[in-house]
């Protein structure tokens, strides 16, 4: 056991070495190039409303990532929505703090994101080949000078042009539209895979690369090599499918439910054609990990699978396609990270809160910079095995609009037990985890509660400033 012990100290000790030989370096300096030379390469693989449960039928994401990685087992985003999350990946902040709330303007989309800095402006400072491949922001594209700008820190290009989609769109590549159609050969996962792969085998070291297919985002659609994968799955067993007695949750739920058998037979058939879909994402990591192992640089390269946000799969009786909403399945998503000089290659699971405006400041820290502005925390010393003081609750923002105008603006405070939520309509939601982790009794009507709702509505007070635009439930007159 001692023996064990100092190997793995020895390793760590390596490890952040290596991250503080990268601080502070003059990058014009021979000195400064040996050191660019030994950066850790870093790549981020991020899906498109993926459920965190969901990684058990990618076998290449379990063998290679979660067997030689650490899996957080509590991951959540801060804003279950693509555009706010994605840009709170790229700043390490909350939607407070971008100004995104939605995928749209007002107070969101492509048009409201102040575009530096973001960690790709960080890394390309410290030296980085940076590359995006997928989907960058909801809206970019709209306007045609779009086509034509680059964001700050990015070398290499290649996002959806305006529609993300399988088939039937348009890349920008090297500074120019290219459209892809309807063959086989189009299918943008696949595609998109090819050009990470080409980045990963070619790029400059040290490399940073996002590759954002658009799955599985609805309509989910596989490529022929996986139409009938999961053809027999078995249905929706979850307490919390289809959940019959609703009276205790927000009016918005109640309009929803119960399920129709019409949705029934929707959620079964989105759900085989996430899980089909994530297959061909589950190829792409494959091609990846294989491009690293031909560069030897494997062992050497943080690779993190994560995904924007969460999708219900009518739980709470919530029509299939449902996120924005604060439920489990929503605001909760995948995150391995696997970095070899920290982990050890040896598989691991963390309990401890993860949200995604954690990953800005990860990657910053791990080349010895800091994130500008981020209110997220680095992950390296999890990753490392040690056990610093860390956080017991984070905050979720939503504001009502498109694509589900329904949800009322709300802020909610999740903590590693609890979750309150407190709608602009008044309505609040309680849910005590441990005992009800599928959230079937709202308990904010309890008086047994009434301490623990009182310091959850304090902390959200606290947390939820700035508040989102028009929310007024947490003024005094509340």
């Amino acid at each position: 056991m001692k023996r064990s012990r100092a190997r793995w100290a020895a390793v760590t000790a390596v490890a952040l070495a290596l991250v503080a030989a990268c601080a502070g370096s003059s990058l014009g300096t021979s000195a400064a190039a040996a050191r660019r030379s030994q950066a850790p390469n870093i790549v981020v693989v991020l899906t498109d409303d993926q459920r965190w449960d969901t990684l058990p039928e990618m076998p290449t994401v379990e063998q290679e990532l979660v067997g030689h990685g650490v899996t957080f087992t509590n991951s959540f985003v801060v804003n279950s929505l693509c555009c706010p999350s994605r840009t709170s990946l790229l700043t390490g902040q909350y939607s407070h703090s971008t100004g995104v709330y939605k995928n749209m303007p007002p107070h969101g989309g492509f048009e409201s994101f102040r575009d530096s800095p973001t960690i790709a402006t960080v890394l390309h400072d410290a030296g980085y080949t940076t590359g995006l491949f997928g989907k960058y922001l909801n809206g970019y594209g709209m306007r045609k000078r779009d086509a034509r700008y680059t964001p700050p820190g990015w070398d290499h290009w290649t996002p959806f042009l305006r529609k993300t989609a399988y088939y039937d769109y348009r890349l920008v590549e090297h500074g120019r539209v290219r459209h892809y159609g309807g063959a086989a050969a189009a299918y943008s996962t696949d595609v998109l895979a090819r050009k990470a792969t080409s980045f990963v085998a070619h790029a400059s070291r040290p490399f940073f690369m996002e590759f954002t297919p658009f799955a599985p985002h609805e309509p989910s659609t596989p490529p022929p090599r996986y139409l009938q994968a999961f053809a027999n799955l078995p249905g929706n067993k979850r307490p919390d499918f289809d959940e019959q007695d609703l009276s205790d949750k927000p009016a918005y739920v109640r309009r929803d439910g119960p399920l129709t058998p019409k949705e029934i037979d929707q959620v079964a058939q989105f759900r085989q054609k996430q899980l089909a879909s994530t297959l061909a994402v589950d190829d792409a990591v494959r091609a990846i990990i294989e491009a690293l192992r031909a560069r030897h640089v494997l062992k050497t390269t943080m690779i993190v699978f994560a995904s924007d946000n969460g999708v219900v799969w009518g739980e709470h009786s919530l029509a299939p396609m449902r996120k924005l909403v604060p439920y489990e399945e929503s605001i909760r998503v995948p995150l391995v990270i696997r970095y070899d000089p920290l982990t050890g290659g040896q598989q691991r699971e963390d309990p401890h809160l993860a949200v995604n405006i954690d990953l800005a400041p990860t990657f910053a820290a791990l080349v010895g910079r800091k994130m500008p502005g981020a209110e997220g925390r680095s992950l390296v010393p999890l990753l490392a095995g040690r056990h610093p003081a860390w956080r017991h609750d984070f905050l979720i923002e939503h504001l009502a609009g498109r694509p589900q105008k329904d949800v009322p603006t709300y802020c909610a405070v999740r903590s590693t037990r609890y979750k309150y939520v407190l709608y602009q309509t008044r309505e609040e939601e309680l849910y005590d985890l441990k005992l009800d982790p599928y959230e079937l009794d709202n308990r904010a009507s309890d008086p047994a509660l009434n301490p623990v709702k009182d310091r959850l509505h304090a902390r959200l007070a606290v947390l939820c400033k700035p508040r989102p635009p028009g929310y007024t439930a947490l003024s005094p007159a509340s």
